[in-house]
């Protein structure tokens, strides 16, 4: 099947999936490409025309300006970086990494430590991913309070511990329940810091008892099951040519014996019930602030936080049917154990995985 038969089969399968709010781009991502290309240059992630063609077939800046449209230039420019570190981070566990759960500890270990005080270890390797890492930290938490950033810090380590939960299941025998695997899943998609960020560009922070309650912590909820089913709807023809399990599709697949067809429509069916239920408690939050007497800037807080709930799951439907990194391209770049140019990042990985050999 050509690039042109992928585009309509993700076309087909993603029509399944009904969001009601509309996608927008912010006009100036452009701006952002640049930026981060320069630090990926920077920070050694990233060189040759081979790897920069490859990078930016993917558009991850558009990614982000559907996140964040109504996001400043510096702050757009910013959320690029750490979604461009995002995936290159994520590259790093395509091949043999991915299936060393001690190895993958010990990597996540070096890069969490970033996020505090800690100095390096003494004789530790120079590791790009944590050093790019550290600056980012830097950048995003600069000035902010520090309820925020003690819930980025935690979603951060969520989201990096998920690896090596992914490590271990595809190293474990048999597959997971599906509400196993989203209670996991929910942690590797990422998407609660990007929902930090809505903050961090809106330049607010949302009370604690107003971010923890009822109804928005639901609401949260189902906008990872949102993105996680349409990403896994999309990258499933990817994941399964580089052998991987962490996917929602892949999971009712091997489970019920079903066709790929019949599993992403099962899927479609929960990203939907989901978005049903979303728009429910919508309602709900805005009858509950009703009563209140929150003031007026705080309320028009948390509607701009709903609008960035609804940025992802429109953002992320509308990203995936324009980048490459699912299409031919991207499926052929990790197939038959090839992977990106970008992925061997980790000190010590090329021998390690010499010696695994």
């Amino acid at each position: 099947m050509g690039s042109t038969g992928r585009v309509r089969s993700a076309r087909t399968r993603t029509g399944l999936v009904d969001i009601p709010f509309p996608a927008r781009r912010h006009p100036r991502h452009e701006l952002a490409r640049r930026h981060t290309l320069d630090w990926l240059y920077e920070f050694g992630m990233l060189a040759g025309e081979h790897a920069t063609a490859e990078y930016d077939a993917m558009g991850l800046e558009r990614l982000m300006a559907y996140f964040y449209p109504d996001a400043s230039d510096a702050h757009l420019a910013l959320a690029t970086d750490l979604n461009a570190w995002f995936f290159v981070f994520d590259d790093q566990f395509d091949g043999p990494l991915g299936k060393r759960p001690d190895v993958v500890v010990r990597q996540i270990d070096t890069v969490l430590r970033t996020m505090s005080d800690e100095p390096p270890v003494p004789g530790e390797a120079t590791n790009r991913l944590a050093e790019s890492f550290r600056d980012l930290w830097q950048r995003v938490t600069a000035g902010t309070p520090l309820l925020w950033q003690d819930r980025f810090r935690a979603h951060w380590r969520e989201y990096l511990t998920a690896y090596h939960w992914e490590a271990l299941n595809r190293t474990r025998n048999g597959t997971l329940t599906l509400p196993l695997f989203l209670r996991g899943r929910r942690d590797s998609i990422g998407v609660q810091p990007c929902l930090d960020l809505v903050e961090r560009c809106g330049g607010y922070t949302l009370p604690r008892e107003l971010h923890e309650g009822a109804p928005l912590a639901e609401m949260r909820v189902i906008t990872a099951d949102v993105v996680i089913f349409v990403n896994d709807m999309v990258s499933v023809d990817k994941e399964l040519a580089a052998g991987d399990v962490n996917n929602s599709v892949i999971i009712l697949l091997r489970q019920e014996m079903c066709t790929v067809d019949q599993a992403v429509r099962r899927v479609a069916a929960m990203a939907n019930s989901r978005i049903a239920r979303f728009q429910e408690l919508t309602g709900e939050l805005a009858a509950q602030l009703d009563k209140t007497e929150l003031p007026e800037q705080v309320r028009a807080q948390v509607d701009d936080y709903v609008d960035g709930m609804r940025a992802l799951m429109s953002g992320n439907l509308a990203w995936s049917l324009e980048t490459a990194r699912y299409g031919e391209a991207g499926i052929a770049a990790v197939s038959e154990g090839r992977q990106r140019p970008w992925a061997q990042l980790f000190p010590e990985q090329a021998s390690g995985e010499r010696e695994g050999a």
